[in-house]
């Protein structure tokens, strides 16, 4: 089947057209199964494995916020400081930088927690602590075991990120330890945000699902019972995921997602050009 199309209206015009192409563990597509791209913060639920092995007993929110990318929310922004304090880290220990309009400094950036589990887990194993986002680091080796395969590039906030096709994506979730599942669903508002976060609204709307979102245009998905899914935005936007995903789930509630201008009014929608 052709990929989705996920139309930008504004005043019934249509100004926008995104491709989203989508594989599943059971062999459904919609597009090309074989495209190739970046697994990006997708991968993030199994870059946190060493953190979460490295300590007999975690709480819900330090595993979530290390399996996400938030919004610099202060529960978010409370949660990483927790993971950085088991770490005995700082936030001048983070190497993630700065990212722009975001407070607190590294703490604000959206990878903090990711990069303070990593702190963490280099406690636990004996690690050094520095430079911990080199591919040739004991932390980055045990992720490369866990994510390799292609081509290695260097993500937004300086970690190697691994090459994919969408068919490998798909099943990418399903390798998920259920301790980290549980915490992902106990508190899905960490991994995105309190609204307006697609794999958020996932977890939140049906039972058995994690999710996670990654930088141009990816989505992954896995359920409890071990189907696994993954969307990619052939362009790159990720405000398509939500409208395609529920034409694939059959979830309602993210058919449609209002387009608002700098007054907050809605002025237009995004979503499928049929419904």
């Amino acid at each position: 089947m052709d990929a989705i199309s996920v139309t930008v209206r504004r005043g019934g015009v249509v100004e926008a057209t995104h491709r989203v192409h989508v594989a599943t563990t059971d062999g459904e597509t919609r597009g090309d199964p074989n495209l190739r791209f970046l697994l990006r913060s997708s991968c993030k639920p199994l870059q946190a494995i060493p953190f979460v092995d490295g300590y007999a007993e975690l709480d819900d929110d330090e595993i979530a916020i290390a399996c996400a990318s938030h919004h610099a929310e202060p529960e978010q922004l409370a949660a990483a400081r927790k993971v950085l304090a088991r770490a005995g880290a700082t936030v001048d220990d983070l190497e993630n930088g700065l990212q722009p309009g975001r407070p607190d400094g590294k703490l604000g950036h959206n990878c903090s927690g990711k990069h303070a589990g990593m702190l963490a887990a280099c406690r636990a194993n004996g690690w050094p602590l520095h430079p911990y986002r080199k591919l040739s680091h004991p932390l980055q080796q045990r992720i490369a075991e866990l994510l390799g395969g292609g081509r290695i590039a260097v993500d937004g906030c300086g970690l190697p990120t691994f090459e994919t096709s969408l068919a490998e994506a798909a099943a990418l979730l399903t390798r998920v330890p259920d301790r980290i599942r549980i915490a992902m669903r106990a508190r899905p508002e960490l991994v995105g945000a309190s609204r307006d976060a697609v794999d958020t609204e996932l977890m939140r709307l049906r039972d058995g699902w994690i999710a996670k979102g990654g930088a141009e245009g990816l989505f992954c998905a896995a359920h409890v019972d071990g189907r696994g899914i993954a969307l990619k935005a052939e362009d790159g936007a990720y405000r398509a995921i939500g409208p395609a995903l529920a034409e694939v789930l059959g979830i309602d509630e993210l058919r449609e997602t209002p387009l608002r201008n700098s007054r907050d009014e809605v002025v237009g929608v995004i979503g499928l050009l049929s419904r």
